[in-house]
């Protein structure tokens, strides 16, 4: 199998996507569960520790061989994780509380919320910009 086909980057983006989730959701539920900080701020700060944790994770191995520079690659994985981290907490809060036109938002604990949000913005925007953009060969 040719090494930068599309599945085979799929699948090492997907187990680095593992590694930072578990990452991601770890803290969110202990500084939820054990600190009580409030879930959005949890959200955020499991997000970025979880981002870290890609990045490094893809950039040594779900994507090595990229033709981008590390600093390049930093820089590029800033800003889409920076998208990364505004979809993922606007779309937990809205599965979770909701607009005011959205009575009580759609009700979901918190942890569903993330779970749903997570696949989604995994399997769609990071994976493609961070092959595409971020770790391009």
């Amino acid at each position: 199998m040719k090494k930068d086909f599309w599945l085979h980057s799929l699948f090492r983006h997907q187990v680095a996507g593992l590694i930072a989730t578990m990452v991601d959701f770890g803290l969110l539920i202990i500084l939820k569960e054990v600190f009580d900080v409030w879930y959005l701020y949890a959200t955020i700060i499991g997000a970025l520790f979880g981002a870290i944790t890609n990045f490094f994770v893809s950039s040594y191995w779900a994507f090595s061989g990229s033709k981008n520079s590390l600093k390049n690659q930093m820089y590029k994985y800033v800003i889409v994780s920076v998208g990364s981290l505004i979809l993922n907490t606007l779309f937990v809060y809205l599965l979770t509380d909701g607009l005011p036109f959205i009575a009580n938002g759609f009700g979901f604990d918190y942890r569903i919320s993330k779970v749903i949000t997570a696949i989604t913005i995994a399997w769609s925007y990071n994976f493609l910009l961070m092959r595409n953009f971020v770790f391009k060969k």
